[in-house]
C-alpha cells in the first residue's frame, strides 16, 4: 500500500502555495511606494510651553484672518519637502502662509504637489536654534523656496536680535524696518508686534490687535455676560419704575379717595348747617 502523504505537505501543493505567495508579495511590492516622506521625526513640537502657545496662536490667528479668503493655506509644524525624490531635502517651518493652495489639512507639504514658493514663514527661535534659523533655514527660504517674507522671533527675548523680519527683494533678503515697534508684512497685510509681552497680529487698517480664536470666544463670552448684566439691570430698572408708577398710582388713588371723602364731609357739613339754620329760623318764628 502506498504511503499516505498529506496534501498540505505534498510537493505540488508546496509549489502552488509558494507561487501564490510570491504572486501576492509581488503585487504588494509593485504597489508599495518606492520613497517614503516621513510626517514626523518624533521630536517635540517646540522648545517650551511658551513656544508651543505662540506657535499655535499664530497659526490660529492668521488662519482666522484669512478664513473668508479662498486658496490661502496656513499651516505649521509640518515637514516641507522641496526636492522630489529626495526625502532628505526637508525643512519644518513653525508657521507658514501660502496662496494658491486649498485650505484642506495637509500631513506634509511637497512643493511639487503644492505651490513651490511660500509667501510667509515665521520661525520661533531659541538660543539652541537661532544659528540654524538665521543661517541654514534663512538660506533655504531665501534661495530655494524663495519665501517672500521671513520672520524670526524669540518669545523669551534671550537672543539679539530677538525679533527680526526679512523681505525678498530680487533674490536677496533685506531687513524689514519697524513701524512703531511692529514689523509690517505685505504678504499678510498685517503687522507683527508684542502686546503685553506676547506676539500678536496688528491690523493697520482697523487699528486693532488680532488674537487667536480662543480670545475671540472669550471676548464674545465677556460681551454676552455684559449684555446679560445690562439686560438684568435694565429689567430691574423697569421693575423699579413700574413699582414707582404703581406707588404713584396708589398715592393718586388715595388722594382721590381723600378728596372724595373731604367733599362728602363738606356736603354733609353744609347739609347739617342748613338743618341748623332752618331749626334756628323756626325757633325765632315761634318766639
Amino acid at each position: 500500500m502506498p504511503k499516505h502523504v498529506s496534501p498540505r505537505f505534498s510537493k505540488s501543493n508546496r509549489k502552488s502555495i509558494t507561487n501564490k505567495g510570491d504572486s501576492t508579495m509581488d503585487r504588494k511590492i509593485g504597489t508599495a511606494p518606492t520613497l517614503v516622506y516621513p510626517e514626523s521625526d518624533g521630536e517635540p513640537m517646540a522648545e517650551s510651553g511658551k513656544h508651543v502657545r505662540t506657535l499655535l496662536d499664530m497659526i490660529d490667528a492668521i488662519d482666522l484672518y484669512f478664513r473668508e479668503v479662498p486658496d490661502v493655506h496656513v499651516g505649521g509644524n509640518m515637514f516641507l519637502y522641496y526636492e522630489e525624490g529626495n526625502p532628505r531635502k526637508v525643512i519644518s517651518p513653525d508657521v507658514f502662509m501660502v496662496r494658491g493652495v486649498s485650505k484642506k489639512d495637509l500631513r506634509t507639504y511637497k512643493t511639487w504637489e503644492q505651490q513651490p514658493y511660500l509667501d510667509f514663514v515665521l520661525e520661533l527661535a531659541s538660543p539652541s536654534t537661532y544659528a540654524k534659523d538665521f543661517n541654514e533655514k534663512k538660506t533655504i527660504y531665501e534661495q530655494i523656496l524663495q519665501v517672500k517674507e521671513y520672520c524670526i522671533y524669540d518669545p523669551y527675548g534671550e537672543i539679539d536680535p530677538s525679533f527680526i523680519g526679512f523681505r525678498l527683494v530680487g533674490d536677496t533678503y533685506q531687513e524689514i524696518a519697524f513701524i512703531e515697534g511692529r514689523l509690517p508684512f505685505k504678504t499678510l497685510g498685517l503687522e507683527l508686534g508684542e502686546r503685553d509681552g506676547v506676539l500678536r497680529l496688528y491690523d493697520p487698517v482697523t487699528e486693532t490687535w488680532l488674537g487667536p480664536s480662543r480670545e475671540h470666544v472669550d471676548e464674545a463670552k465677556a460681551r454676552a455676560s455684559e449684555a446679560e448684566t445690562y439686560a438684568r439691570e435694565a429689567e430691574n430698572r423697569a421693575s423699579e419704575a413700574e413699582n414707582r408708577a404703581s406707588e404713584a398710582e396708589n398715592r393718586a388713588s388715595e388722594a382721590e379717595n381723600r378728596a372724595s371723602e373731604e367733599a362728602r364731609a363738606r356736603r354733609d357739613a353744609e347739609a347739617e348747617l342748613e338743618k341748623l339754620r332752618a331749626a334756628l329760623e323756626r325757633l325765632e318764628t315761634t318766639q
